[in-house]
């Protein structure tokens, strides 16, 4: 399944990462993102963000494991919590959410106002189907309520998709 064409072709492509809290996996992995991106020579022509579906995180930092593990493998991490919203869905080219509870939350609001918004159903993946070898589990697990090796194995998975999105991205807008 090729990556959407760009909604505005003036602007840059923009994509926005989706998990529950957007303080762990998300956060981590439009960091993730966006320094491939900028290695590959495309800072300029992608942005990248993240939020959350839920609203407990709001206005705060990201997970302390979190940033940690993205520190120690050489990542930015500042970062502010937001939630998702139905707006964001009006200048979005790429919604890629961690898993399928998350999903479905995004879809219902796709399904009920994304034609307000000029955003079909082709915009909204999972974000580690990029990832070469996902295997049969497309989902990003959450490392909230684990240990620290939760987050570096969140991390490999996110570094995988990353890789494979980037490729996308710059087959797509430099095609």
């Amino acid at each position: 399944m090729s990556l959407p064409e760009p909604r505005d072709p003036t602007g840059p492509y923009r994509v926005s990462v989706v998990c529950l809290g957007n303080i762990c996996r998300s956060p981590m992995a439009a960091k993730v993102l966006t320094a491939d991106l900028e290695r590959a020579g495309m800072g300029d022509l992608v942005e990248v963000d993240s939020s959350g579906t839920g609203d407990w995180h709001v206005g705060g930092g990201m997970d302390p494991r979190a940033a940690s593990t993205l520190r120690v493998h050489g990542y930015l991490t500042e970062h502010t919590a937001r939630q998702f919203e139905p707006s964001d869905l009006a200048d979005r080219d790429l919604v890629l959410v961690m898993d399928l509870d998350n999903f479905d939350v995004v879809r219902r609001v796709v399904d009920e106002r994304g034609e307000e918004f000029g955003f079909d159903i082709s915009r909204l993946r999972l974000f580690r189907s990029f990832a070469p070898a996902s295997g049969a589990n497309p989902e990003v697990p959450d490392p909230y309520y684990g240990g620290d090796d939760g987050f570096t194995a969140v991390l490999n998975m996110l570094e995988s998709a990353a890789k494979g999105l980037t490729g996308e991205l710059v087959a797509r807008l430099r095609g």
